[in-house]
């Protein structure tokens, strides 16, 4: 659990009555935009509170009759959730930040300038999404903000969203240490082993990571994996 004085209030109304928890404001946060996280850690205490500043703890009855149940880590849950968390400026200021980053490395990934059929640089989309005045909103996902983000910046910076099929072989010697990696590029299409251990295959990747994908491949197989970029 986290201390009480390094707690923050997170808050629900429901069926007329007011919810309160004490919770770690950077788990409530990762809670709410969607990361895996223990509530018992992210909790700093197990009362549920009508009024948190006063100490004022919520009847059982007005539990029961909000969230159907008493259990106090499904309430907490649901309250961060669903409700308000209370966070300093500072810390809305970095989580803005850091989903601003996370926003232009997806772009960055996926699409491409169709005037160089090269990536944009991620400085070169920062300065577009100032210059579109685009609002990142800190409580949403990067994928879920992309569309609108993208929508905005196309009267200002020239995007093309391509994928490319590439063919490759990669040596049994390597094939151990490279699936892993290799699948998190894309989607497998095709894919058939060889009667000499080797893996041959077909993966789908967003344009933008082409160049990263043939410098992983080369790392992972010395230079050995025959590849081919499908029309």
């Amino acid at each position: 659990m986290v201390r009480l004085e390094d707690a923050v209030i997170a808050r629900l109304v429901s069926q007329g009555s007011t919810f309160e928890i004490l919770v770690d404001p950077e788990l409530a946060l990762a809670l709410r935009t969607g990361q895996k996280v223990e509530i018992k850690d992210m909790l700093a205490t197990d009362r549920i509170f009508k009024d948190a500043r006063k100490g004022l703890a919520a009847s059982e009855e007005s539990v029961r009759k909000a969230f159907g149940t008493t259990d106090v880590i499904r309430i907490a849950e649901e309250i961060v959730r669903r409700g308000e968390v209370q966070i300093t400026t500072e810390q809305r200021r970095k989580l803005r930040e850091q989903r601003l980053k996370q926003v232009v490395a997806l772009i960055s990934r996926r699409a491409i300038n169709p005037q160089t059929n090269l990536p944009h640089p991620p400085a070169r989309i920062e300065a577009a999404i100032s210059e579109a005045r685009v609002q990142i909103d800190e409580f949403k996902g990067a994928e879920e903000q992309l569309a609108r983000v993208v929508k905005a910046l196309m009267p200002i910076l020239p995007l093309k969203f391509e994928n490319r099929r590439i063919e490759v072989k990669v040596p049994a010697a390597y094939v151990g240490r490279s699936q892993r990696h290799l699948r998190e590029f894309g989607t497998i299409k095709e894919e058939r082993w060889l009667g000499d251990g080797s893996w041959s295959f077909v993966i789908e990747i967003p344009a933008g990571v082409q160049g990263e994908f043939f410098e992983r491949l080369n790392d992972l197989t010395r230079g050995e994996a025959e590849t081919r970029v499908m029309e």
